[in-house]
């Protein structure tokens, strides 16, 4: 078995990055930001701070994908997962499943496997390599 860790490294970021930019695509494609404007707006917050998904789930996941300033997109992805939790599933918290599972399993994986690549970085299988602070 080849041991790398640097190809887990290119794996978590080309999976999370293309996860996640399916999501903005299809809002991008879709109906756009309007819901996330109408719950940003109802708790007190500009609507116009829901254009901040595009940048975690369009350019934060490409940057993950080409492997250029992957710690900043996986930080921007981590703080997109944060808010979408906070704004649309805070009720769901502390819920399970009928099938026994956490009912935020895939946001609870977006959302640590963004961290876990902003305190990891790109790894050498990258545009940018290992070089620089933020990649």
């Amino acid at each position: 078995m080849i041991k790398s860790d640097d190809t887990g490294k290119l794996i978590l970021r080309l999976t999370l990055g293309i996860l996640i930019l399916l999501h903005g695509l299809s809002k991008l494609m879709g109906g756009g930001v309007t819901g996330i404007s109408g719950m940003l707006s109802s708790h007190g917050l500009p609507g116009f701070l829901a254009y901040g998904a595009y940048v975690g789930e369009i350019i934060a996941p490409v940057l993950l994908i080409i492997g250029v300033y992957s710690r900043l997109g996986g930080l921007l992805i981590a703080i997109n997962m944060v808010v979408a939790i906070l704004l649309a599933h805070t009720g769901q918290l502390g819920s399970v499943t009928n099938n026994g599972g956490w009912a935020l399993e895939l946001q609870g994986m977006f959302l640590f496997t963004a961290l876990a690549i902003a305190f990891m970085g790109a790894g050498r299988f990258s545009l940018a390599g290992n070089g620089g602070r933020w990649n």
